[in-house]
């Protein structure tokens, strides 16, 4: 018998569930910029695109008709994904902790055919240089929830892609 757990990671409803958190990320994001007025530094911005990314491609997954291989290659870019989120968000912990080289400039530095500075300067303007976060939930900074966050969903798109892997093998 399947397991809750495996039946929601094995489903649309997985996509639909990573879909709305990123929305959910991103408008957490825009509050602490416009309403509190927490500026976003270089790497916030590059996890901002990070979480966009994830986001449509859940998007992308939930609409896509399920094919097993579609499927698979779905689950194995979200963990790319993932994998990225978690390297930024590495990152600007490590900046905060004052530990690496702490570098961080007020442009993108991304290619002009790239230019999300520039098309979405709403969402992916950098206006402050990196040095510490703002305090969020349970007294964690927004670094540290940034990386948390991250660790888990590393996890559980490991675990859906696992799981998905075995049940298209099944097939």
């Amino acid at each position: 018998m399947k397991s809750t757990l495996e039946t929601l990671l094995t489903s649309k409803w997985y996509w639909g569930c990573l879909a709305l958190l990123g929305v959910a990320m991103e408008a957490v994001a825009l509050y602490y910029q416009y309403v509190l007025g927490d500026e976003p530094c270089q790497v916030c911005i590059h996890i901002r695109i990070w979480v966009a990314a994830f986001t449509l491609l859940a998007a992308l997954m939930l609409i896509l008709p399920k094919n097993k291989l579609l499927n698979l290659l779905g689950h194995s870019a979200m963990l790319g994904c993932m994998i990225g989120f978690f390297e930024r968000s590495k990152y600007l912990y490590d900046v905060e902790m004052g530990r690496g080289d702490g570098s961080c400039e007020f442009f993108l530095g991304f290619p002009e055919w790239f230019a999300l500075d520039k098309w979405f300067p709403f969402i992916f303007e950098v206006r402050n240089l990196c040095g510490f976060t703002p305090d969020m939930i349970w007294g964690l900074s927004m670094s540290e929830s940034l990386l948390s966050m991250s660790v888990g969903l590393i996890v559980v798109s490991a675990v859906a892609l696992v799981l998905n892997g075995i049940k298209a093998l099944k097939n």
